[in-house]
């Protein structure tokens, strides 16, 4: 019996680790979407900006590594944003993962 429960909360686990992995990479993907965006970066260089923002959510350091991108490559661009900004867009973008995953499960 306890090894039955034992199995279930790993299952429940590795579910709950895979929907937050689907969840934040769908958030950074989008995020890069916004980003390239406000940087006006021509088509051929969204796609390749999308992944470097998503890669760095992935394999990243920190608490969050793909916002992190994001702050430092909008500096870099000179593109004025607060941090709360960018913070309420990812918590905005994060909240869209969610729903679209809810929906999809």
């Amino acid at each position: 019996m306890f090894e039955e429960r034992e199995r279930g909360y790993e299952a429940k686990w590795a579910h709950d680790a895979e929907a937050l992995f689907r969840i934040m990479a769908r958030r950074d993907n989008k995020l890069g979407e916004w980003a390239a965006a406000r940087m006006n970066m021509h088509d051929s260089r969204i796609d390749d900006y999308v992944a470097a923002v998503v890669e760095a959510g992935v394999l990243g350091k920190g608490p969050d590594p793909a916002l992190a991108k994001v702050e430092a490559d909008f500096a870099a661009a000179g593109i004025a944003i607060f941090p709360a900004e960018l913070q309420a867009k990812a918590a905005e973008l994060r909240a869209e993962a969610v729903a679209h995953y809810s929906k999809a499960d």
